[in-house]
């Protein structure tokens, strides 16, 4: 899977972030997973904007190339494809026989507590014997603080010195200062 965003600056953070958090095949094999057997689903709210969308196949695209790991698939909750089951069937498809589905979501809300768990189950059962797990949302770990301060310095840079846009900037509009007398659209 080809990611639009191939920032060796991403990559390293990304690898840093994982390096802090001992996430690698060795972590996963003592746990006593196969890497190569366990499949994971990152799953989004899914949108009716094509360029949304899109994001998630970078997201994707970057954490199977920083991890490693062969079995990555993507999925939209609703909206759009592929859905969590068709991602599911695609894990096991390259022979995963464990799939753990990772909502891409900021909060624990409706959606984490009853629909992507329901959606899941669903998608597992239409494969005897695969064992699934889906995990917390991001919620409040304590990187995210990081990755929101790197966000509103890029995006202070961007607006006020016209640097570098950032990734989500890069596939939609630009970051800008709005005046309050402004009319609204």
């Amino acid at each position: 899977m080809e990611s639009k965003s191939e920032s060796p600056n991403d990559d390293r953070l990304f690898a840093a972030m994982c390096e802090l958090n001992r996430f690698s095949p060795d972590s996963l094999v003592s746990l006593g997973y196969d890497p190569r057997t366990l499949g994971i689903v990152i799953v989004d709210h899914g949108s009716r904007r094509a360029e949304s969308n899109e994001l998630l196949l970078e997201v994707v695209a970057q954490f199977q190339r920083i991890t490693g790991l062969p079995i990555v698939e993507p999925a939209h909750m609703e909206l759009a494809e592929p859905s969590i089951a068709q991602a599911f069937a695609a894990a096991v498809a390259q022979g995963a026989t464990a799939v753990v589905v990772f909502p891409y979501f900021l909060a624990p809300g409706r959606h984490w507590r009853s629909d992507i768990p329901r959606l899941a189950a669903a998608a597992a059962a239409q494969h005897p014997g695969v064992k699934s797990l889906v995990t917390a949302p991001l919620g409040l770990h304590p990187l995210m603080h990081a990755i929101m301060q790197d966000r509103i310095l890029q995006c202070l840079a961007h607006a006020e010195h016209d640097r570098e846009r950032c990734d989500v900037c890069r596939h939609d509009q630009d970051c800008h200062w709005s005046d309050s007398d402004e009319p609204l659209a």
